[in-house]
């Protein structure tokens, strides 16, 4: 299977199944579209007949062009076949019971009041609360005792807003170091913040124990500041701003993303990612909001042909600031075209439920923090361990294989089968296609291959 495209500039061929990525010229882009339904002698006429009015083109240039192509597919850079479907699931079945990461609810409120809130304003539809320092105690142990042989643990702090609960979190980051030696684990801690409390005390501590923070940003001003309010009704912007410059630069501009959420108000979203440059601000990432349809933050079909306009904008926006020397990074974009994530990681999805999971501040396990609330979903508890084995085993199956939407899509090796939550939300199965997300995806995936090209080709 292929997928060709134009983008800046470059006529692209990406192999879905061998991950090749080739950067042709119009002949070749035209004989590739043609290569699989025709003969040879049907092809050479039909590009001979188009580039007829081309002298710098010949019936010899054309054959030896196809030639080309022919050796590419006899070497498996091209027309590669799907031969993973049997390893679907392997890897989860490998590192079955086998716990890697842990997004830590440590506080179930929040300081701000945002209306497309996907966890209703940190309650998760269902009473305020922070997690105690015994329940996350027990809650890292229950991490290292069903991790295995793995060495290097993950911790998200997440809320509501954990800087609520921020006393817990120090502590529960100091018993995780006093531990970590004796048990043979590497603990990565990283921190979700809206910013509101962040202080100097939290910057020096997060500096010191966090590898990574996520700061919450929507862009403009006017953008930022018609959702992400107080429960006064007051916008959040100029308060955490100062702060978000002061924390980036403490950490010398690296280990941190600012993360925006894009909503049917800024589908034209690139003027919050140029906002957020302009702030100092070179570690971006700009979410499209997760809600219910009909929600008058959703975005719409007829935000679609917006949206996919500032992929492409981004794209050429990135490659201006390279040859600027200016770099910045979006999330979206980074791949890697000659390494990457192994088969088994591609075909096989993110891990919720399985190697991931999120624990409340009462220590229930639910798959991943999008499902917290969902009563259906709730794996188990952090002293009994997983006993909803069913709804477990619904998430270990759960692989690109499983979407029988997938096997056409040529983005479904860089998805993984897409956001099990996304699914869920939009069609009641985990193992559902939430397709505007898909058609999301896709263009993400042309525009980071594109700019992953440019880069490679020194331009």
């Amino acid at each position: 299977m292929i997928h060709q495209y134009k983008l800046g500039g470059y006529n692209i061929v990406l192999d879905v199944c061998s991950g090749a990525v080739h950067v042709v010229d119009d002949v070749a882009y035209d004989i590739i579209a043609l290569f699989e339904d025709n003969d040879r002698d049907t092809i050479l006429s039909a590009i001979k007949e188009k580039y007829a009015d081309r002298t710098d083109i010949s019936g010899e240039d054309i054959a030896e062009c196809y030639d080309q192509v022919q050796t590419l597919k006899d070497t498996g850079k091209l027309f590669a076949p799907d031969t993973f479907e049997s390893m679907a699931g392997e890897l989860k079945q490998r590192t079955a019971n086998v716990v890697k990461a842990l997004c830590l609810h440590v506080a179930h409120t929040c300081n701000l009041n945002c209306s497309y809130c996907f966890a209703s304003q940190g309650k998760y539809h269902g009473d305020r609360a922070v997690m105690s320092y015994e329940v996350g105690k027990q809650a890292l142990d229950f991490l290292i005792e069903h991790s295995g042989t793995r060495k290097n643990l993950e911790v998200d702090f997440f809320g509501g807003e954990p800087l609520m609960n921020f006393d817990v979190v120090k502590d529960l980051v100091a018993y995780a170091r006093s531990v970590e030696k004796e048990r043979g684990k590497n603990f990565r801690f990283t921190l979700t913040t809206n910013g509101v409390l962040v202080d100097d005390d939290v910057i020096e501590w997060a500096n010191k124990e966090c590898s990574n923070v996520v700061l919450s940003l929507d862009g403009r001003k006017e953008i930022h500041d018609r959702f992400r309010v107080d429960y006064a009704g007051n916008g959040s912007w100029e308060k955490i701003v100062p702060k978000f410059q002061k924390f980036v630069e403490a950490r010398n501009g690296k280990e941190y993303y600012m993360r925006g959420t894009f909503t049917h108000a800024n589908p034209d979203f690139l003027k919050d990612i140029q906002q957020m440059l302009d702030l100092g601000f070179n570690e971006l990432s700009m979410e499209p909001v997760v809600c219910a349809e009909g929600d008058p933050s959703a975005l719409t079909e007829s935000d679609l042909p917006v949206v996919m306009e500032q992929y492409e904008r981004l794209a050429e926006l990135m490659l201006q600031r390279d040859k600027e020397g200016r770099p910045f990074t979006f999330y979206h974009y980074m791949i890697d075209l000659s390494g990457g994530p192994c088969i088994y990681k591609r075909i096989s999805g993110c891990g919720s439920g399985t190697e991931y999971m999120a624990i409340t501040p009462w220590g229930d396990l639910y798959p991943c923090h999008q499902f917290v609330g969902e009563e259906r979903f709730k794996l188990g508890n952090i002293w009994d361990g997983v006993t909803n084995t069913d709804i477990q085993n619904e998430f270990a199956s759960c692989n690109v294989y499983a979407h029988p939407e997938c096997r056409d899509c040529w983005a479904r090796l860089y998805c993984s089968g897409g956001c099990a939550a996304n699914a869920y939300h939009a069609t009641g199965s985990v193992t559902g296609v939430y397709e505007y997300g898909c058609k999301l995806f896709r263009k993400r995936m042309e525009c980071a291959i594109m700019v992953a090209v440019a880069r490679a080709l020194g331009q």
